[in-house]
């Protein structure tokens, strides 16, 4: 993964690059943003740069330090990723452990640590001390969705570079020219993931998933004709794709923020769900406030899921208010 091969986020990559060109490299730096944005692929990217024996902005991908680290041999690369969604204090003292010896290969040696907000309170006091004097050969990555999770002392002593969500339009290009979906299909997932790249290959790698939006809408035409009994009938579906509940959730605040427009403005090139019309229309009664009503409690349901309320109870109030 070299830079150009990564879409989205180009001032921080023209920053990283610069700093390699005029020889103002950090010793330790702070990736942050939301997940599944390019971080990790951006900070693999800086690595190789970092470590390659030519010392340009852009890796050579000719010399061995490259050709190693492409082929994920790397001696003077490190990564340090959770186990079991947490980062422990052994760990860190392995990183301490070979930072104290000398690059095998390169003039530096690089560490990255993936989701470095779930280290726990000793792994980021043991790790503290190595940022107070760390080699003049070492870099650090720290990466992470929630530094806000991190002890201040920490950011204290990382440069910040803040990553941002991929565009729509550059996500919708992707799918459409690398994986085969068509304009409405890309525009559709683009928008769910929320310029999350990764989320986004996912969902159109998955055939399931629009079979899962049609239920979704099923389970919407079903409660606006006032069928309850579909809310208790429908808890086994949301109960088997808890995992990607956030997209699910998004079905339906764009089902009815579709809804809104379709009132406003008939047929429209801004409807998502464009190959739904005549179900919309069917549905186009419904007063704004109502619809208004409905947007706000599937916000408030994706909250409580986020704050580990009970999920079943979450689920089943938010179906009942539509």
């Amino acid at each position: 993964m070299d830079f150009h091969q990564i879409i989205g986020n180009d001032k921080a990559i023209e920053a990283l690059k610069k700093s390699i060109k005029n020889k103002t490299i950090s010793h330790s730096y702070l990736f942050q943003g939301n997940e599944g944005i390019g971080k990790k692929k951006i900070a693999y990217a800086f690595s190789k740069a970092l470590l390659c024996k030519e010392e340009e902005s852009e890796p050579c991908n000719k010399c061995t330090s490259c050709n190693k680290f492409n082929s994920g041999n790397n001696p003077d690369f490190f990564l340090i990723e959770p186990e079991k969604d947490l980062i422990n204090v052994k760990k860190i003292e392995g990183l301490i452990d070979e930072m104290a010896t000398i690059p095998f290969e390169s003039k530096r040696k690089v560490f990255i640590i993936n989701d470095a907000h779930k280290m726990n309170q000793a792994s980021q006091n043991k790790l503290l001390k190595t940022l107070e004097e760390p080699p003049a050969f070492a870099h650090m990555i720290l990466i992470s969705s929630s530094p806000s999770s991190l002890l201040s002392t920490i950011l204290s002593r990382v440069q910040r570079i803040k990553f941002y969500p991929i565009k729509t339009h550059k996500i919708i290009d992707l799918l459409v020219k690398e994986y085969n979906k068509t304009e409405e299909e890309a525009r559709l997932i683009g928008e769910l993931t929320r310029g999350s790249i990764k989320k986004a290959i996912e969902l159109s790698k998955d055939d399931a998933f629009w079979g899962k939006r049609e239920e979704v809408i099923k389970i919407i035409d079903s409660l606006i004709k006032g069928n309850r009994t579909r809310v208790f009938s429908s808890i086994s579906f949301f109960d088997e794709n808890k995992e990607i509940i956030d997209e699910i959730l998004d079905v339906f605040l764009f089902w009815f923020r579709d809804l809104i427009i379709y009132k406003e403005l008939g047929q429209s090139n801004l409807l998502i769900n464009k190959d739904k019309l005549e179900c919309l229309g069917s549905q186009s009664h419904m007063d704004f406030c109502k619809i208004n009503d409905i947007i706000e409690n599937v916000l408030k349901t994706k909250e409580n899921i986020k704050k580990n309320i009970n999920y079943q109870l979450a689920i089943e109030t938010m179906l009942l208010s539509i």
